[in-house]
């Protein structure tokens, strides 16, 4: 009867010379306070997923964060987000892409899964979903962050010169958690605003599930952020669970294979968030840091952004 959480808020080029300390204590505040609405659910017997949906809403409303109110822009200045979520316990899963609108997407994911048939959904139908499960909305002034808006101008103005950025975080910026319940169960979340100045229509790894996002009790439950095109051409989540169920290695060492050898030599920056039926957590990553944070039953949060801090 235990229970662990695990949550991420993205990788990258994370230096501390280049971060001052209120900068550097608004991320760890950040990061504790999803590790405790997610705990929070956990500790009183609640499931994995009702714990991975919570964590990641407090991710999408803390600006700070490339999701929900902190999403970055596409090359036409609009925002357009994906999410997902998968229960180990059956594989039952749900998606999104595109969207702009729901303050938190990872709801309108968990909705697609518990209301619909289907997988993924787009466009208007999927925002039909939104409305009939009462989601809150949010116009463009809520999704708005100056420092979102600053940086599609500079990638943008860094485009017309034929000038290429050096710092993978502006390939990708996501959140998400993993968690076991003390029932058992695992599931996964994972929700984006995508690439700073990406193609309008661009989907990332996060809604396909197996790519950023997956959820097998008899394996792993794994949630990504990274550049997204490699996660999907690697299918970097499952691929996690097919090293355990057809290898038989653990989950450290599977984890470990796919983020420092089949991402990293691939182009593929990034890190993974993975957590195992027994409530084992890895949280390995290939970029010189990552937002990340885990709490397990019995030991207090931790919070980590360096790739100095373990």
């Amino acid at each position: 009867m235990t229970y662990s959480l695990a949550i991420h808020g993205g990788a990258g080029t994370i230096l501390k010379e280049n971060m001052t300390p209120e900068k550097e204590a608004a991320y760890h505040n950040g990061l504790a306070r999803a590790l405790e609405v997610g705990e929070a659910v956990l500790r009183t017997g609640g499931s994995a997923m009702d714990a991975v949906v919570a964590a990641v809403c407090a991710l999408e409303d803390e600006p700070l964060f490339n999701a929900g109110r902190g999403a970055v822009y596409t090359s036409e200045g609009v925002q357009e987000m994906d999410a997902a979520v998968m229960d180990g316990k059956d594989r039952r899963a749900g998606s999104v892409a595109g969207v702009f609108g729901p303050k938190n997407p990872i709801k309108l994911a968990r909705a697609v899964m518990e209301r619909t048939e289907h997988v993924t959904l787009i466009g208007p139908n999927a925002l039909e979903i939104a409305r009939q499960a009462g989601l809150e909305f949010g116009d463009r002034d809520y999704f708005f962050t100056q420092s979102r808006w600053d940086a599609l101008q500079e990638t943008l103005a860094m485009r017309a010169r034929g000038e290429v950025s050096d710092d993978p975080a502006r390939r990708h910026g996501t959140v998400g958690a993993v968690a076991r319940d003390e029932a058992g169960n695992i599931a996964a979340a994972t929700s984006t605003g995508g690439m700073t100045a990406k193609a309008p229509g661009r989907v990332g790894d996060t809604p396909m599930i197996g790519a950023g996002t997956f959820a097998d009790n008899e394996t792993c439950a794994a949630s990504g952020t990274g550049h997204g095109e490699v996660f999907i051409r690697w299918n970097a989540a499952a691929e996690i669970a097919a090293r355990m169920r057809h290898a038989g290695e653990d989950l450290a060492t599977a984890a470990d294979r796919v983020v420092m050898q089949d991402l990293a030599d691939n182009d593929g920056s990034g890190g993974m968030i993975a957590v195992d039926a027994a409530g084992n957590i890895a949280m390995p990553f290939n970029s010189q840091g990552m937002y990340r944070g885990m709490v397990c039953k019995g030991s207090g949060p931790k919070t980590s952004i360096y790739n100095t801090d373990d």
